[in-house]
């Protein structure tokens, strides 16, 4: 039986037939107190849900659908480190990751607390070591280079919170990522640099992801070009990974092996050694104060009540647009240039998670899972995208996130970006009506034109500065808000077969590239033709 099917479902169906024609203005105008009601902080981190097609009812309801589907026991179940990821066998435990020094979470007898800790100082050893100038490459030099090799959580999660944290870096040290199998990343990322002074964190969980080892050998063979002796391997690359043979094999000293668990996934395996890039740019002492905004999240995530739970309100809202209202995909749309990757980094967490047209069960899944999840830094977009979120005939949610303060007070520039970013939710939520354009005098021809019919929903998020805890505490919130959107719809959000056939194809087409004849590839007509045609265009290498 489908979701569709419980008691709450049915009667959100039927209150959305009531609400579902409801203006905000009028909304707005009907409840005083709405702002208020409608509102919530947590450590400083501030929601504003006031402006969406909701009631007080909307909300009751919500939290009745959340309450048949379990959540809470779904929280409880994740938090105690049952198996919930039951299709690869295996615990959910990121939140262990950030979990301070005294707690004790035990997975099969055993505390992973302390082990997290124990490759946490050995993160920080290593990171002072790199930032003081101590570590020191084959001929004597310091680093000043660190190039993070990896892809999907191994990249955008250590890329996007170093763009995040910029102005808690060090800045005497060149930062660069590299995931794309496309040589011209790499290319780009090492131009001008010189082998000497430049060090590789090899991110891959298994040592064996394909476009992460591929990029992993021609850092290797560019090293070696410059400097020739092998063993300059072990002074120049660490490795993040759990493969301690494949690392040594590749000549990467083992004590630079920085290890995590299978009971981490990549997309949230920032907080672990995965993140050891960002520590390196911001210092141990910032990293730290990232992983406590990550754990009071957590705790409030595992602790207060539905309706007073912002990630489970967020999450809440999802469902609402995308299955009622039928709004296919969701805006983030941070209003901080250093947030810039986070729309990216989400539409991983987001897409790859509750991307799934199947059930727990096994079976198709009877309503729409897991939205398309999109954005940019303001106020780009607003020169970009929003004409069609404000006067567009799609409906987009869209999540508002900005700072009472800058990091870079320049005469009058934040007051102007936080005067876009409160009045796009306004014109979104209340638009401008044919009348009062109108009563401006507005050319009669022009008036459908300029019209905005508003009612377009949107959350706003603040604090009052983008910190290392702060970030914490929004990667937090969004990770949450994904897992109890998949809970409520019967997914498991923890795998992600669905990148797998790809790749798989992608292993027996390229031997027929490398042979230079794919008349034995076992492929369509259509990719055949491509194949053809690509094999008789390249020019030899």
């Amino acid at each position: 039986m489908g979701i569709e099917t419980g008691v709450a479902w049915r009667e959100l169906r039927a209150h959305f037939e009531h609400v579902a024609e409801l203006q905000l203005s009028q909304m707005f105008a009907d409840d005083p107190q709405r702002a208020e009601v409608f509102s919530l902080e947590e450590q400083g981190l501030f929601l504003d849900y006031a402006k969406n097609r909701i009631t007080r009812e909307s909300i009751d309801l919500l939290i009745k659908l959340a309450n048949e589907a379990e959540l809470p026991a779904a929280i409880s179940d994740m938090f105690a480190g049952k198996k919930i990821n039951k299709t690869e066998g295996r615990a959910v435990l990121h939140t262990a990751l950030r979990a301070p020094k005294s707690s004790r979470i035990e997975l099969d007898g055993v505390d992973v607390v302390s082990q997290v800790h124990a490759v946490l100082d050995n993160m920080a050893e290593f990171s002072e070591a790199v930032r003081s100038g101590q570590w020191l490459g084959f001929t004597g030099k310091p680093v000043r280079n660190v190039i993070n090799i990896g892809i999907g959580g191994s990249d955008l999660g250590p890329s996007m919170a170093c763009e995040a944290l910029r102005t808690y870096s060090q800045r005497n040290l060149n930062i660069q990522f590299v995931s794309n199998v496309d040589a011209s990343d790499f290319a780009e990322a090492v131009q001008g640099l010189n082998a000497d002074e430049t060090l590789f964190i090899v991110c891959s969980k298994t040592f064996t992801t394909d476009e992460t080892l591929t990029n992993a050998r021609t850092a290797r063979a560019w090293l070696l070009d410059q400097l020739v002796d092998g063993d300059a391997v072990a002074k120049h690359f660490v490795a993040v990974s759990t493969n301690t043979d494949e690392v040594q094999a590749f000549g990467i000293d083992p004590q630079n092996i920085f290890g995590f668990w299978d009971w981490v996934g990549g997309r949230y395996s920032l907080c672990s050694s995965v993140g050891l890039a960002l520590m390196v740019s911001v210092g141990s002492t910032n990293f730290r104060a990232m992983l406590s905004g990550f754990h009071a999240m957590d705790e409030h995530f595992r602790t207060a009540p539905l309706e007073k739970n912002m990630p489970v309100l967020l999450a809440l809202l999802g469902i609402w647009y995308n299955n009622f209202f039928a709004a296919e995909t969701h805006a983030i749309l941070p209003y901080d240039h250093y947030l810039k990757l986070f729309p990216a980094y989400f539409q991983q967490g987001d897409m790859e998670s509750n991307g799934k047209y199947i059930d727990k069960s096994g079976a198709a899944v009877t309503v729409q899972t897991g939205p398309i999840v999109w954005g940019q830094a303001g106020t780009n977009g607003q020169h970009a995208f929003y004409q069609l979120l404000h006067q567009g005939t799609k409906l987009v949610p869209a999540d508002f996130i900005g700072f009472a303060q800058s990091h870079n007070p320049i005469a009058d520039h934040h007051d102007k970006l936080m005067a876009n970013f409160f009045a796009q939710t306004q014109a979104l939520a209340f638009g401008k009506s044919s009348q009062a354009l109108a009563d401006e005098g507005v050319d009669e021809a022009l008036v459908p034109h300029k019209t905005f019919v508003g009612n377009r929903p949107t959350n706003t998020l603040m604090a009052e500065k983008l910190t290392p805890f702060v970030l914490g505490q929004l990667i937090a919130l969004y990770e949450h808000k994904i897992f109890t959107q998949g809970v409520i719809w019967n997914v498991f959000s923890f795998d992600q077969w669905g990148v797998e056939l790809g790749k798989s194809l992608a292993v027996e087409i390229f031997q027929q590239l490398e042979s230079g004849d794919a008349s034995k590839a076992k492929v369509d007509a259509s990719t055949a033709q491509l194949m053809d045609r690509y094999l008789s265009t390249r020019k030899s290498r």
